[in-house]
């Protein structure tokens, strides 16, 4: 077909422990009743847990919920991976890179590298581990794949993304942000395989922003029990402040309403809001952003795959765009251009 790297393939794996957002609240408050608070504004109905809900009562410390993240995170990659890997009518033999990205859990030796040994890729593999991106790395680990593969236009490479939010919670903690995040996040892993040629979608360009003065809007505080979330208030306000000009100036010639697909990370309401605003986008144009989060929650950085994969299921035209936005820490935007 010709062209740059092309996404052959993106497939979801959610875990089978499915909860209203009503049942998880309700199982919260035997924390404190504080959980409920953020619970009804959050845009979320239902949410997938990594584990039994009755489970998580029983994790007692970090290094228990680190354990339950590395096994469902196994299971999950792995179920992403083969079915992605399926769909884009290849086997794991034929994978020349694979990069993982997680923000929830800690593994040495690192995800990708034990679905390595356990699905038998070849011992030449190119393994490329990612952390601390957050929401963000699903768009910035195609942007980066893509680099790669302009580089290496013959070889094929996956992007595996695997977040437990769950697995980090923080049972005695009543911040305004943790509660706002035990509201929002939701787990569940993705892969996408990517060619230098081919079929499906091509990334045509990519940028990255860091902005500035704002390292502490997102991210963790890691201490002796686990991840604690740091979660500011002016996420929003921030993509209102600077996404629209972003934007434009990486478009360059080719204006807003003439993206014919948007793959935005569903951030939560008001981040969606402040997208819209700021693009000035009709109401439609974020449905399946807005449905991702409402039967997901926010997955991190397998959300915006999450949102990718819904539009290759639902694709614009042929030689139509579609521009993919992720925001995370840092803080900071990854903008990926994608021509079908």
């Amino acid at each position: 077909m010709g062209g740059g790297p092309r996404i052959a393939a993106v497939r979801t794996a959610l875990p089978p422990h499915v909860h209203t957002q009503d049942e998880i609240i309700a199982e919260l408050q035997r924390y404190g009743r504080a959980f409920s608070r953020f619970a009804k504004s959050s845009g979320v109905h239902t949410r997938h847990l990594a584990l039994p809900i009755d489970r998580y009562e029983q994790l007692d410390g970090f290094t228990d919920f680190n354990n339950a993240y590395i096994e469902v995170a196994m299971q999950l990659g792995e179920q992403a991976l083969l079915e992605a890997c399926d769909q884009a009518g290849i086997t794991p033999q034929q994978i020349d890179l694979i990069a993982s990205t997680t923000v929830t859990g800690l593994a040495v030796p690192s995800l990708e590298a034990r679905l390595a040994a356990k699905l038998g890729m070849r011992p030449d593999v190119k393994r490329m581990p990612l952390f601390g991106l957050g929401c963000v790395a699903g768009a910035a680990g195609v942007a980066r794949i893509a680099d790669y593969l302009r580089g290496h236009p013959d070889h094929v490479a996956v992007l595996l993304a695997v977040e437990l939010c769950t697995l980090a919670l923080q049972r005695g903690d009543t911040s305004a942000a943790n509660l706002v995040a035990t509201s929002l996040f939701g787990d569940g892993a993705a892969a996408v395989v990517m060619t230098g040629d081919g079929r499906g979608p091509e990334v045509v360009a990519s940028r990255s922003r860091m902005y500035p003065d704002s390292l502490g809007v997102m991210g963790w505080d890691i201490g002796s029990d686990g991840f604690r979330i740091v979660l500011s208030t002016e996420v929003a306000p921030i993509a209102e402040r600077y996404l629209g000009d972003d934007v434009r100036g990486f478009l360059k010639d080719q204006a807003v309403d003439q993206i014919a697909a948007w793959v935005c990370h569903p951030g939560g309401p008001k981040v969606i809001e402040a997208i819209e605003r700021a693009l000035s986008l009709p109401a439609e144009a974020l449905d399946k952003t807005r449905f991702s989060l409402g039967t997901r929650g926010n997955l991190s950085s397998v959300s915006v795959l999450d949102v990718l994969s819904a539009h290759l299921g639902d694709p614009p035209a042929a030689g139509e765009h579609g521009l993919m936005v992720a925001m995370g820490p840092g803080f900071c935007s990854e903008l990926v251009l994608l021509r079908w």
